[in-house]
């Protein structure tokens, strides 16, 4: 399993926005700062579109910070393992070769740039970046424990910031307590805990 996730904004509000829907839920650390200027850490979400260009958000500090090769591997695996057109709701970890930040998953929030408020892609972006994480350590013994996110789909995605933060807590919520049956009953506490903010339907 994951040990710990960083939640990652230069913004107070949204640091505040994350603080309020992760209370309570366990190894999460809400970072106030620049992915720049981060401590050494395993692996760094990416949050960008379907198809890898990596020039703009937080994106293109990722690239400034690896260098331009980083950017043509995110795309060299889109177009072997995608046709060149990565999902959302997919995922899959790269090795940086530094040492101080060893991994970057790549998991696209919007397939081009644009407004996603409304929809459940964040989760869906966030849930795929578990996942991947999960399913690397399972083949290579465990090797990434801490997992940086930023603010998922509040850029160009326009996903107001209580409403990423509250789709990504349910996203560490359902990691931390995989179920142990499916069924409709299971589906339909799943849906909601996605798609609903108490009583009101706020993604589809």
């Amino acid at each position: 399993m994951i040990d710990t996730i960083w939640l990652v904004h230069p913004e107070r509000a949204m640091c505040d926005a994350f603080a309020r829907p992760f209370d309570g839920l366990r190894n999460v650390r809400v970072v106030q700062g620049r992915f720049e200027d981060l401590g050494p850490h395993d692996c760094f979400v990416t949050a960008g579109n379907a198809f890898g260009i990596m020039t703009a958000g937080i994106d293109a500090a990722v690239v400034r910070f690896f260098g331009e090769e980083l950017m043509a591997r995110v795309q060299h695996r889109i177009l072997n393992d995608y046709f060149g057109e990565q999902p959302i709701g997919t995922a899959f970890v790269l090795e940086t070769g530094h040492a101080s930040l060893p991994f970057l998953v790549h998991a696209p929030t919007m397939r081009v740039p644009g407004n996603i408020d409304g929809t459940d892609k964040v989760y869906c972006a966030t849930w795929a970046a578990l996942l991947a994480v999960q399913a690397y350590n399972n083949a290579n013994g465990h090797r990434i424990e801490t997992v940086a996110f930023p603010a998922m789909g509040t850029g160009f995605g326009g996903v107001p910031f209580d409403e990423a933060a509250r789709q990504m807590a349910a996203a560490w919520r359902n990691y931390l307590d995989p179920p142990h049956r499916l069924d409709w009953e299971f589906v339909i506490e799943r849906h909601r805990s996605v798609c609903y903010d108490g009583p009101r339907q706020v993604a589809k």
